[in-house]
This record gives structure tokens, sequence and C-alpha cells, in this order.
């Protein structure tokens, strides 16, 4: 089985961490985006099986982005990524459908057990 991802970010450089560490994994990156908007058109276009989302953007932020995906599609698998991870931020998109947090920077073994976790077995 394999999954689906699309990352957001406004860094290329984790972009491009990501679609590293998912390589040669169960997990396949099919799409990035660079910004809050950006994102929710990709949700729309390519109907990812997860998304990991950054919470501090330009055009549209990581939270309200959440809340469009998730009003698109109440069931999406959404994990927050982000250096400024406030409790506050932290509950606010877990309570809107966010699954899980992951504080940046990450290592591959931490990213790939998260995905892992809210993957169906």
């Amino acid at each position: 089985m394999s999954y689906r991802v699309l990352a957001v970010d406004d860094s290329l450089l984790m972009r491009r961490k990501v679609e590293k560490s998912l390589k040669d994994t169960e997990f396949e990156l099919v799409a990035t985006a660079g910004d809050g908007e950006a994102a929710v058109e990709q949700f729309k276009e390519v109907a990812p099986d997860l998304v990991l989302l950054d919470i501090v953007m330009p055009k549209m932020d990581g939270p309200s982005a959440l809340k469009q995906i998730m009003s698109l599609d109440g069931s999406a698998r959404v994990i927050m990524v982000s250096s400024l991870g406030t409790d506050e931020a932290v509950t606010a998109c877990l309570e809107a459908g966010a699954l899980r947090f992951i504080q940046k920077p990450f290592t591959t073994e931490l990213l790939l057990k998260t995905l892992r976790a809210v993957c169906p077995s």
C-alpha cells in the first residue's frame, strides 16, 4: 500500500527535506505548495492521502488552509509542521481537524513514524 502526500511549506528547503525523507518508503510525494492558497488548490487537484502543512506561510496561513481543506474533505489526514509550535496554535489546529503536530527541525524517523501513525494499517 502506498500513500500520496502533499507537502506544504514556504521553505523550498523543507519541501526538499520531505521529498528526500519519503524516498523509497510507502509514501509518495505527489504535490507541493509554498503557501496556503496553493495548498488548497493542490488538495482539490490531487486528493492526497496525507497533507503536511506548515503553520506560518504567506498569502494564507496553515490554520486557515487547514479549515478550508477540512471543509472540502472532513476525513482529510493533515499533520501540522512548524518551528513556531505555540500551545495555542497547536491546540487550535488539532481542534480544527489536524491529527498530529511535528516540531521543526524534524528527523526522517520522526516524520515517517508520525505519517505511519495516522495511516490505516
